[in-house]
């Protein structure tokens, strides 16, 4: 049941493993499909909200206050949470909540965990871990279930096997849990994880969960979801260990009220999630009996100390920017090389790293500003990217190829006399390249096409660009030009 996670420091970089993946046709299709529903659904849901605006400003509000006052609301949640019975645990990096998670579960005497969905507890590759020290861990999802039961890597954040359709899945299941007669039909397979799945809930002891946020006030912890399988594994163990990332606590219960409306809305289209489960501490009778928090910093802090890159945090994991982003919906999750996709996680992942690997996602964008429209906490990613970009190109030196060709374009844009020199040698250099009787680009008409050229193939770096396009040949008059003839007629 192990599988490889996707790991930032092994992973290709982002062009050579979606070039990989854009030739998975059905991928691509499964992947527009799944997108094309899902924005659908929200889209709709949008404009019947009036105050959508005023509500993305407040929770923006909230989430920028909270990061600014970190280390004051996580320390009100330590005492309301241990006050209440619970025990709060502080985990550094990966490695130091893998092992407080490990040996909480050891000291249960357990060998079997339930998990609920969590984009945390997949970016400590806890599964891994737990499996190493005997072990086993049952995600409760369905979308983790599919995903964990095909040995296979989440793709998005919220729907973790949108990339898979219904004949895939069914495969999956007919293999995993040895049914050789399952039916195709979505009732079969989702009759098929519940049996599947009913006797862990009613055996194993301990869960293990993320959250969506913590509150400080009261020293809870909120988890909202649709298919009830949290509730089951909030409400049976008698030990629940939530592994939650710093960056998710806010100050007050009543903040709630703006932020439960953006999540569902934004992440599935849905008015509001179906389940949301409130925990603080331990209640006599009413849940689990021992409750644990581990906060994990994992390079958070780090990201808090950036100015720019802060809003970052701000992310309420509803994946909307995957949905939107035209990069994300060509090449699916898995060319990112992270649990975090998409225009989030190509901000996040880098400054989780410490700009150490994954220097390659902050240009897995078209940066058309898609991500900032839907994101309901307004977190400006194309701004985040080109400040990313511009810590690539100061790590790599000012010999890098990248570097080298800006300062050239600036010494050239600093002088119109250069500027014109390198229009002039622009045009020379290129009339062998260009073909001037053929268009690729059926909205011209073909006076245009064949006036202005078109030039197929490019040498060395700058052949990136013709790879999988045609760039247009420079024109024989430019605008200045023109301009000028204007004046002297």
């Amino acid at each position: 049941m192990s599988r490889v996670p996707l790991d930032p420091r092994t992973a290709p970089t982002f062009q050579q493993a979606a070039k990989t993946l854009l030739g998975d046709a059905q991928l691509r299709k499964n992947v527009r499909h799944a997108t094309d529903v899902i924005q659908a659904k929200r889209r709709k849901l949008v404009e019947e909200k009036q105050d959508w605006q005023q509500l993305r400003e407040s929770a923006r509000q909230i989430r920028a206050h909270s990061l600014q006052h970190l280390d004051v609301y996580l320390e009100e949640f330590e005492r309301n949470f241990t006050r209440a019975g619970g025990v709060v645990h502080w985990a550094r990096d990966a490695r130091e909540a893998q092992s407080i998670v490990v040996g909480l579960v050891k000291q249960l005497g357990a060998n079997e965990v339930i998990k609920i969905k969590s984009m945390t507890t997949e970016e400590i590759h806890l599964n891994n871990a737990l499996e190493e020290s005997g072990i086993r861990a049952y995600e409760t999802d369905l979308a983790e279930l599919i995903i964990q039961l095909g040995e296979d890597q989440p793709s998005h954040i919220v729907v973790p096997a949108l990339h898979k359709n219904r004949a895939q899945i069914r495969e999956i299941f007919r293999k995993a849990m040895d049914l050789p007669d399952l039916g195709d039909k979505p009732a079969d397979l989702a009759d098929a994880a519940r049996r599947f799945l009913r006797e862990k809930f009613l055996r194993v002891k301990t869960a293990v969960s993320g959250a969506n946020f913590l509150i400080a006030e009261t020293g809870g912890i909120c988890i909202v979801e649709s298919e009830g399988n949290g509730r089951m594994c909030l409400t049976l163990p008698e030990t629940l260990i939530s592994v939650v990332g710093i960056e998710k606590v806010i100050p007050r219960w009543s903040d709630l009220e703006a932020l439960v409306q953006l999540l569902p809305r934004s992440a599935t289209g849905e008015r509001m999630n179906p389940y949301s489960s409130f925990w603080s501490g331990i209640h006599p009778g009413d849940g689990p009996q021992t409750m644990h928090v581990v906060l994990l910093d994992n390079g958070r802090t780090d990201v808090l100390a950036d100015a720019e890159g802060r809003q970052t945090l701000q992310c309420i994991r509803c994946g909307a920017c995957q949905n939107a982003c035209p990069v994300y919906r060509q090449t699916g999750g898995h060319a990112y090389g992270s649990v975090y996709a998409g225009p989030i996680g190509a901000i996040l992942t880098p400054q989780l790293m410490h700009m150490d690997h994954s220097q390659t996602l902050p240009y897995a964008s078209s940066l058309c500003g898609a991500c900032y429209e839907v994101c309901p906490v307004k977190i400006n990613i194309p701004e985040v990217l080109i400040h990313l970009r511009n810590k690539v190109v100061e790590q790599n030196g000012w010999y890098a190829p990248e570097s080298l060709a800006m300062k050239a374009v600036a010494f050239v844009f600093r002088s119109e006399r250069r500027f014109r020199a390198a229009q002039r040698l622009g045009r020379i250099a290129e009339s062998p390249l260009v073909k001037r009787e053929k268009s690729t680009f059926p909205i011209l008409d073909q006076e245009e096409a064949t006036k202005s050229g078109w030039i197929g193939w490019l040498p060395g770096l700058l052949g990136g660009w013709t790879d999988t396009r045609d760039l247009q040949a420079m024109p024989k008059e430019t605008f200045r030009d023109w301009w000028e003839k204007r004046g002297k007629a």
